[in-house]
Order: structure tokens, then sequence, then C-alpha cells
């Protein structure tokens, strides 16, 4: 698959969304939250707490929807600040109580319409960045379709990325960029090649840590081994200080796009 050709599965109504994962990850244990205690409760973005076999954890997704309506009462998983200031919310209790995060990433970015600008999108977004980094407990990010901008990063600055093998992450879209650099959106495949925005790209740049292949509906061994994954990964980084997982954390990204 050409990377553009990536781009338009990434972009799937087919594929699974964060609350498929969500079901078949955590079942009935989870429990949904609600609201940033500031302005509104924003659908874009679903958190809450379940049960990972034994292990309590916060989870958070960006969430598109699965049809028409679900995707226009979502906002088609483009946030607007209150979502983003909900994550940090269940973040900063899930550092409390030192419960490991696991965050879904699903969205074409960050609402930029009118009203999210007045209610402090940038601001919101930034606030994730910083507060993320210096969170002292386990944080996992997994990129299940597009990655897009600030939107995705928000929700994304983790211990460990993980992206599925059809999943995409990037600063713009192909179509945005190709606008920009040619003034032409029709070549949006030139852009996406040029991007670097497929997971295989990425790993090599040591942007993610792992490569998961594509779930699809009831495949439950799948999930099974996803679980086990993630809770290996969770059990490894609870083991360690939790100032040490910090700086390490800020190293990761530190790090990325360095020359050697």
């Amino acid at each position: 698959m050409s990377a553009y050709d990536k781009v338009l599965a990434a972009r799937s109504t087919k594929k699974l969304t964060s609350m498929d994962y969500i079901h078949n990850l955590f079942g009935d244990t989870f429990i949904e939250l609600h609201g940033d205690r500031g302005f509104a409760d924003d659908k874009a973005v679903v958190g809450g707490v379940g049960m990972l076999n034994e292990m309590p954890v916060t989870v958070i997704g960006l969430e598109k929807g699965r049809n028409t309506f679900e995707r226009m009462e979502r906002n088609f998983g483009a946030a607007h600040p209150e979502g983003y200031r909900k994550a940090l919310r269940l973040m900063k209790q899930a550092e409390k109580f030192h419960r490991p995060i696991l965050c879904f990433v699903d969205t074409s970015g960050a609402f930029c319409g009118i009203a999210a600008e007045e209610r402090g999108q940038g601001h919101a977004i930034a606030t994730n960045l910083m507060e993320m980094m210096a969170l002292k407990t386990p944080v996992l990010s997994i990129f299940i379709g597009e990655g897009g901008s600030g939107g995705a990063i928000a929700l994304a600055v983790a211990d460990e990325v993980w992206m599925m093998e059809n999943a995409v992450y990037s600063v713009i879209s192909p179509e945005g960029c190709a606008s920009i650099l040619w003034k032409d959106s029709s070549k949006a495949a030139d852009a996406a090649e040029c991007l670097k925005m497929t997971a295989n790209d990425l790993f090599e740049l040591g942007v993610i840590e792992r490569i998961l292949r594509e779930p699809v509906a009831g495949e439950q061994k799948m999930f099974e081994s996803l679980k086990l994954l993630i809770c290996r990964t969770f059990e490894k980084n609870l083991s360690i200080p939790v100032d040490e997982l910090a700086e390490a954390r800020y190293q990761r990204f530190r790090k990325i796009g360095a020359q050697e």
C-alpha cells in the first residue's frame, strides 16, 4: 500500500473506533466519566475507568462515531477545548491514584471553529502537552486511525506510542500540505509520501515504539493478545520510580529529530 492508501484506510468508516476498542478490552467494567468541570461535556472525547484483567486503568479516546448520526454527535472526532480539559482532568485523577493511562487516538485534528478558539483551543492543547510530560503515572497512547496535528498529540505525550498498521500521524493532512506546497490538493498522494506519516515510516524515525496488526470486529483472540501486551507494558512501567518515569518520557521526546 502507498502512503496515501494508508491515509484512506485510516479514514475508512469501517474502521473500529475508540469505543469499539474500549468495549473489547474492558467490557462491562468500563465506567464513563463526563465533563471538564468548567464548560461542558465534549462527546468527541470519551473517558473513564475500567479493569484490564485485574488492573484498574484510566482510558481516554478520541471518538469519531460509527454512523452518520453518531459522527455528527461526536463532531467527527474533532475535540473542543473542553474535551482536552476533560481528558486532562481524568489524567490528573489517574495520577492521584497511580492508575496507568491508556489513550486511543483517532482524529483529523482539533476542532478549528470560532467557538473553540474563543474558549482557548491552543491553550488547552498546550496545557495537555505540558502536564502529560510530567505525569507521575504510566501513559500509553495507541493510534487506531488518523492522528492529526495538535489534536492528536494532545493525547499522545506518552511513555510509549503504538500505531495500528493502517494508522497515520502527521502535523498536517496530505491535502492541506499539497495545497500549501504546490497550490494543488490533487497532489495529496505525493504529499503523503513526503510527510512520512505511516506507521512504518514513524517506526523507522523513532517516533513510535510498536506497530500493531489491525484487529477486526469479533476477533477476540487479537484483543486478548493486545490486552496482555498492554498489561505487561503497564506492569513494567509501574515498577519504575515515578520521577524516573517522567524523566524518561521527557527525554523520549527530546531526542525525536535529533541528528547524531
